[in-house]
């Protein structure tokens, strides 16, 4: 006899509430969307408590504005009450929390309520003091932890003494449908590239990223010192606010250097496809690095830090190279090799695999398991 005790959907006409700061941008705030996305076709109801910001605009009336960016004790306690109230009046079935100081009020009112709380681990945070250490930890105080990478999921075994049949690796994904370089025109590509003032035969040497001292942009500057022989260009892409300071130090360190500062981008489809080699220099472990994946998509070779979850997206050799951090000279030997082995048959490879590990709708799939585990 076949048993009827689970439905073939357990995830149908359920509720699920994820928090997080704000939704202005980030890594974490697009993961927030997309698993909202999959739980609407899922049958499942999605709801998004955040301080709100232009990416909550998508989520019309499943966005629920809460004052739940604040960190003090009073506010934490505050937003409890406040995420309690919300838990009974949409009869929410399970919380997800994606950072540190909604976690404290959000497992608050979960555990009130007799529902599951999720989390997941989207970075390796400070913990260099006792305090920090013990504010941190209430990412690993849930009844699953999704970490987004291998690299993620020994921190949290080591660092916060999490029992492993609590962790759950779900790796970020990618929506291979916009990162595919058959979706972007010559045209769009010339055209960019006319607006970063590249000449024609030069190679973009391509660095997305926030504009931070982690990326590691300094290193690329030096890199391409060494590369001074070959037809060169380096592009950093990312937003630089608040770093008006540290930009004015890399302007000044590739002073008649062809480096361009073209800011942030909201079409890095166009942005792969018109570069050549993609690079990670973060100079510390990333906890995933989205940007390899979004470039693997697009056929891109990567050159990259060799530590944190870069180590599990980039194939040495064969799909991009994995370098010694902080090292101009291993990075521009990195990007000598990659430029080298460049051609239809990396970027086949390079795609191939990032299809078969990191899309968008593996990390749906494997967060929605997640869910199916409590409910």
């Amino acid at each position: 006899m076949v048993s009827t005790r689970f439905s073939a959907n357990p995830l149908k006409g359920k509720t699920v509430l994820q928090v997080l700061p704000a939704l202005e941008a980030g890594g974490a705030e697009l993961n927030t969307l997309e698993i909202a996305a999959a739980l609407r076709d899922a049958g499942a109801r999605p709801l998004v408590a955040s301080a709100g910001g232009r990416m909550a605009v998508p989520l019309g009336t499943d966005h629920v504005s809460l004052p739940i960016d604040t960190k003090s004790p009073f506010s934490l306690w505050r937003n409890s009450i406040r995420l309690k109230a919300l838990i009974e009046r949409e009869s929410v079935d399970l919380v997800h929390a994606h950072s540190r100081a909604p976690a404290w009020s959000a497992r608050s009112a979960a555990r009130r309520r007799r529902r599951p709380f999720v989390t997941t681990f989207h970075g390796v945070y400070s913990a260099r003091s006792t305090v920090k250490r013990a504010y941190n930890r209430i990412m690993v105080r849930a009844d699953r932890v999704i970490a987004p990478s291998n690299y993620v999921a020994e921190h949290i075994r080591t660092v916060y003494d999490c029992p492993r049949a609590r962790i759950r690796v779900v790796h970020q994904g990618i929506d291979t449908g916009t990162f595919d370089p058959c979706a972007v025109t010559p045209a769009s590509k010339t055209a960019l590239r006319a607006a970063w003032g590249i000449p024609d035969g030069v190679r973009v040497v391509l660095l997305p990223g926030r504009l931070t001292r982690l990326k590691g942009h300094a290193v690329l500057i030096e890199a391409m010192r060494a590369l001074s022989d070959e037809k060169l260009a380096a592009v950093f892409v990312g937003a630089d606010e608040g770093q008006a300071g540290y930009r004015r130090e890399l302007e000044a360190q590739a002073r008649d250097m062809c480096v361009r500062f073209a800011g942030h981008s909201d079409d890095m489809a166009t942005v792969y496809a018109a570069s050549d080699v993609v690079v990670s220099a973060s100079v510390r472990p990333e906890s995933f690095g989205r940007v390899l994946a979004e470039a693997g998509a697009m056929g891109l070779p990567a050159v990259a830090t060799g530590h944190g979850g870069a180590q599990e997206i980039v194939c040495h050799g064969d799909t991009g190279w994995l370098i010694a951090p902080a090292d101009p000279e291993a990075l521009a030997n990195g990007i000598r090799m990659a430029l080298t082995a460049a051609g239809p048959a990396l970027a086949a490879r390079a795609r191939a695999h990032i299809e078969d590990r990191f899309t968008r709708s593996k990390m749906c799939a494997g967060t929605l398991a997640v869910y199916e585990e409590l409910i």
